[in-house]
Order: C-alpha cells, then sequence, then structure tokens
C-alpha cells in the first residue's frame, strides 16, 4: 500500500500523522491544518455548535505540547524535558466497535465507548442522548440524535441507521483542532480530525478514526487520549485571549 498522497503536477506530500514520542510531544508530520474550535452553547447552557478561532500558520513538520506546561502553547518548546514529564500510553488498541456498547432504538442504534469521553457535552441538549435514542421514530429526534452524536470530538458516541446498520458520520477533512471550552472555564483536548493516522514512537498505530481527542494537559488516566481531567483541573491554555 503506497504511504503518500499525490497531488496533480506537485511532488507526492506524506500522508498525515500523529507520533506520541515517549514523555514528549506529539510529532505531527503531512502538513496537518492547525487551528482552534470552540465550544458553544445554546440559550440554555448546553454545548450546542463548534465555532472556529485562530488558524496556525504551520510547517509541514511540527510538535504540539503535551505534557501541558509548555509556555509556547499548542506548540512544544521542551518543557517535558525539564519538569520529567511522564507521559505513559496506557490506551487499549483495542477497535471502537468492540470496546462499545450500543443502545438500540427504533431507527437509530448508539455506540457508546465511555473511556473515550472528552467532557465536550454535546450529549446532553433535549435530555440526553442514550435517551432520546428510544424516540428517534420522531424525526426531530433522530435528527437532533445524529447531530450530537457527529459533534462528539472524541468519537466515543457513534450512530448507525437501524434498518442499513451503516454509520451515520460526517466525514471530517484531516486537520487538528485546539478545543477550548469557555463555559467550563478551561481549554480541552486536541481534537483530531478526518483518519489521521496516530501512531506511538515504535510504529505502533492505533485504529484510525474520524473523530479522537488527544489529552494535552498531561493528566490523562487514557494516554494517548484525553479522558475529560483537563475539566477538573481546569487546565488552560492562555489561547482565547490572543
Amino acid at each position: 500500500m503506497r504511504n503518500l498522497r499525490q497531488r496533480q503536477g506537485r511532488e507526492p506530500l506524506p500522508l498525515p500523522k500523529i507520533v506520541v514520542s515517549k514523555d514528549g510531544p506529539y510529532l505531527v508530520s503531512g502538513s496537518v491544518p492547525l487551528s482552534v474550535e470552540v465550544i458553544t452553547p445554546d440559550k440554555e447552557g448546553y454545548s450546542w455548535d463548534w465555532k472556529q478561532g485562530k488558524k496556525f500558520d504551520t510547517k509541514t513538520k511540527y510538535a504540539l505540547c503535551r505534557c501541558g506546561q509548555s509556555k509556547s502553547k499548542p506548540f512544544c518548546d521542551g518543557t517535558h524535558t525539564k519538569v520529567r514529564f511522564e507521559g505513559r500510553v496506557t490506551a487499549t488498541r483495542i477497535p471502537f466497535a468492540r470496546q462499545a456498547e450500543t443502545i438500540d432504538g427504533p431507527t437509530i442504534i448508539l455506540s457508546d465507548a465511555e473511556n473515550l469521553c472528552a467532557f465536550a457535552r454535546f450529549c446532553d441538549p433535549g435530555g440526553k442522548i442514550w435517551s432520546l435514542v428510544k424516540k428517534t421514530d420522531d424525526p426531530k429526534v433522530r435528527e437532533l440524535v445524529i447531530r450530537e452524536a457527529n459533534h462528539c470530538p472524541a468519537g466515543r458516541l457513534v450512530v448507525h441507521d437501524t434498518k442499513t446498520r451503516k454509520e451515520i458520520e460526517h466525514q471530517l477533512p484531516a486537520s487538528i483542532a485546539i478545543v477550548e471550552d469557555p463555559l467550563l472555564g478551561c481549554s480541552g483536548p486536541l481534537w483530531v480530525r478526518g483518519g489521521i493516522t496516530i501512531e506511538t514512537e515504535d510504529g505502533k498505530p492505533y485504529e484510525v478514526r474520524n473523530r479522537v481527542t488527544l489529552c494535552r494537559c498531561g493528566s490523562s488516566s487514557n494516554m494517548p487520549f484525553c479522558n475529560g481531567s483537563h475539566a477538573s483541573i481546569k487546565f488552560q491554555d492562555g489561547l482565547l485571549g490572543k
């Protein structure tokens, strides 16, 4: 299988990839776009939409902070070596489909891998997605369930059509977003989108997915993935005011 993507009239570019370095940063290659995405609430205060913020000028390769203590966030400045950051990878490589529990609704099947939760809370409006899925014979509720699952940055929640068993997934372009959560008063994880390969330093890959979130506060117990710890420690990167 070729490891290059061909662009007409230009030299082939390497496929986007993120390497989780040992006790160090995320090493990004393949000219992956990087921007800020802000969680915005509805009138009742529930997470409802994403608002794009600052876009970063990046090179073909760059390194993103994983320890949470860089003074150049979101980029690595080498602080992990000074603080002796221990970022041991503990996350399972079991595919999502085998991790997830399922809830059957009239027209939607909801798959839920709770250990991947990044606490973005898009699953809450309208009465929480786990209850709503039982009411998806109502077209409006079905639409809301699909929306909420697809807004989940971590890919914890995935929906399938009950009849066809096909995944209902809005495909995203290959990119990385810096999540900001002003409602909670904290900064969130790296939202990795569009099927970017993520692997550890030894070359072992994780399942390639459309949506995943990587820890950047340094406190997750499910490294390299986010487990919502940024919310409990009120992690701040200082980017929203810039």
